[in-house]
């Protein structure tokens, strides 16, 4: 699925040696940076003197437009009309209000969310931000704040940076829509979602996620949207809107850069 982004999560700082480290590695990468080619995130291949992506893999990712479900953004394979919802969306409704994605989770989006997430390309986050602010764009005219989906502070010691709030800082700063760093909290570790069942996936973040009994006047009555890299099945944000209505917040919405799509989806 650093700046002050990560020390708003994590109140424990981190210790000289990270510091160092996280230096030495951003002096790194500028080094390289001014002596080799810009490449492109998905494939390495050289990218001459633009930014971004190459048009191989440009061609290749998988922008999710319109027609889509009105409450969950599955794109439909041809258009029934305005307002029509997935089958998904009217057999299992979730507990925030609306979702939109930037992009299916592709092959290309896959590289380019391992090499943000994992691979400390913190570059990569004004690009899929902006892209999520496109796919968002009807949600963000509509919300108070912008939360992003937190990390354990045991994993994000180790990871040394929350993704999400990265992508929040940047949409924030293109839409004008205030971040609530550090209201929701994820009060115990989780192991990861990756091959796990759908089932399982809502069991391991049940109750995962608290807003504090101080930060709730933060959210009551104030039109909010949850900010993640992937969503998947959706168990992980399903349980944040419910933590976040249940500390009165009139609205959950959900944004993300990309989205697990089937192949095909029928409407109702």
């Amino acid at each position: 699925m650093n700046e002050p982004v990560e020390a708003s999560e994590d109140r424990r700082p981190p210790g000289m040696a990270a510091r160092v480290g996280a230096a030495f590695r951003g002096l790194f990468r500028i080094g390289l940076d001014a002596a080799l080619p810009q490449l492109c995130p998905s494939c390495r291949e050289p990218l001459g003197t633009g930014a971004g992506l190459c048009a191989s893999c440009w061609s290749k990712l998988s922008p999710i437009e319109k027609p889509y479900c009105a409450r969950l953004g599955i794109p439909f394979i041809y258009d029934p009309g305005p307002g029509l919802l997935s089958m998904e969306a009217m057999a299992n409704p979730p507990a925030y209000d609306r979702a939109r994605a930037a992009v299916r989770y592709d092959e290309v989006a896959r590289s380019l969310v391992i090499a943000f997430k994992f691979g400390d390309r913190l570059d990569l986050a004004p690009m899929m931000g902006r892209w999520m602010a496109r796919a968002g764009a009807e949600l963000l005219t509509e919300a108070d704040a912008l939360v992003p989906v937190p990390l354990h502070w045991r994993r994000l010691w180790g990871r040394r940076f929350n993704q999400s709030a990265a992508l929040c800082r940047v949409i924030s700063e293109g839409a004008g829509v205030p971040v609530l760093y550090d209201t929701l909290r994820r009060i115990r570790p989780t192991p990861q979602q990756i091959g796990l069942s759908k089932t399982d996936r809502a069991s391991n973040v049940q109750g995962a996620f608290r807003v504090p009994d101080d930060r709730k006047a933060d959210i009551k009555g104030r039109r909010v949207i949850l900010v993640d890299d992937v969503l998947t099945s959706g168990a992980t944000v399903d349980s944040c809107a419910r933590s976040l209505l249940r500390a009165g917040a009139a609205r959950v919405d959900v944004l993300v850069f990309a989205r697990v799509v089937a192949p095909a989806r029928a409407t109702i």
